[in-house]
């Protein structure tokens, strides 16, 4: 073994980490088999073999609701998987462990209410507002980074 390497899996921040991102992909897959279900509900199929195996080519189309649900996931594409990455970043980082926590669970959560606030339809600017606060958590870990190692 290397002198001088840490092992990951001895920092807190890193299992306290790892725990929300692991809830942070549960969600996605929740959200993966909740589009699923609604385009079985709703018969409106992506492509044709599958409209044709469950009743015919007429059910090749697009349906709002599948469309919501495809409009969460895509979000959460686009900032889930960089919260993965700078996430672990940051908890290797050694922060205070509270405030590591803080950060994590707040953009756990602000994501599962985007999610919620994207799927139901909840009044604005719920869903905006969860996506800020996610944002935020996000930028912080960022910007605690570059202080910290004076990447500039």
């Amino acid at each position: 073994m290397m002198e001088g390497l840490v092992n990951v899996w001895d920092l807190e921040q890193f299992r306290c980490f790892s725990f929300y991102a692991i809830l942070l992909l549960l969600k996605m897959i929740a959200l993966a088999v909740i589009t699923g279900q609604v385009r079985l509900r709703k018969k409106a199929f992506a492509n044709p073999e599958d409209a044709v195996h469950h009743g015919g080519v007429q059910y090749c189309r697009s349906e709002p609701l599948v469309e919501r649900c495809l409009r969460a996931h895509h979000n959460d594409m686009e900032n889930i998987y960089p919260f993965l990455f700078v996430g672990a970043l940051y908890a290797m980082s050694g922060p205070v462990l509270w405030l590591a926590r803080m950060h994590f669970i707040t953009f756990t959560a602000a994501r599962i209410l985007h999610s919620v606030a994207y799927v139901l339809a909840l009044p604005a600017p719920t869903r905006s507002a969860a996506y800020v606060l996610a944002q935020a958590m996000s930028l912080s870990m960022i910007l605690q980074l570059l202080v910290r190692y004076h990447w500039w």
